[in-house]
């Protein structure tokens, strides 16, 4: 099958958030990173900078992180049925996961060997979490913008030492970003 027909991208889309889906625990933040890898660092579907935009997008919209970016590199990758494909691909492990574990969970709710598992997870998925901020933070420090480099430490600091709500600090920040867009469009056209 032709790498490049609507097919082979379809199903290679599917299979592969179903794949990123089902072995990905700890919330949305751990996806994206499976995301990245997949889309911008094996298929070259996607650049790093169109990456980090979708997370941004993904994350200020309402639902759940994993599920609009899905949406997003869907939408990006193979348009309308693109969307679909990914957003079915996303959706089916964890509604199949969390319907098994629904019929066990009193089993697995006083299985200590379970709770230690759990335990466990935790810390690795607060690694995958960290690789994360590391890996996106990165990508902003790349750009060498020094109004980038005061957001985003403006954003830290509300977040985790005034513990400002992150609907606030999303707003400001895309407030602040529609300004410089608006004002470096404007210099642009000047000159």
């Amino acid at each position: 099958m032709n790498k490049n027909s609507k097919k082979y991208i379809l199903l290679k889309l599917f299979f592969t958030t179903i794949y990123i889906s089902t072995f990905t625990f700890g919330g949305g933040f751990v996806i994206i990173t499976f995301m990245k890898k997949k889309f911008v660092d094996e298929l070259h579907w996607i650049d790093e900078e169109e990456m980090l935009d979708l997370t941004a997008i993904a994350q200020s919209s309402p639902g759940a992180i994993a599920v609009n970016a899905a949406i997003l590199v869907g939408w990006k990758t193979g348009g309308l049925p693109g969307m679909g494909v990914a957003v079915i691909g996303t959706i089916i492990s964890p509604m199949v996961i969390l319907t098994i574990i629904s019929f066990f969970y009193v089993a697995f709710a006083t299985n200590t060997y379970i709770a230690l598992i759990l335990k466990g997870m935790q810390a690795g998925v607060a690694a995958v979490i960290l690789d994360v901020v590391c890996s996106l933070g990165a990508n902003v420090i790349k750009q060498k913008n020094w109004i980038h480099y005061i957001i985003l430490i403006a954003a830290f600091v509300a977040t985790f030492i005034f513990q400002i709500n992150v609907i606030y600090i999303i707003i400001i920040s895309a407030f602040v970003g529609v300004i410089i867009a608006v004002v470096e469009q404007r210099k642009g056209n000047a000159s």
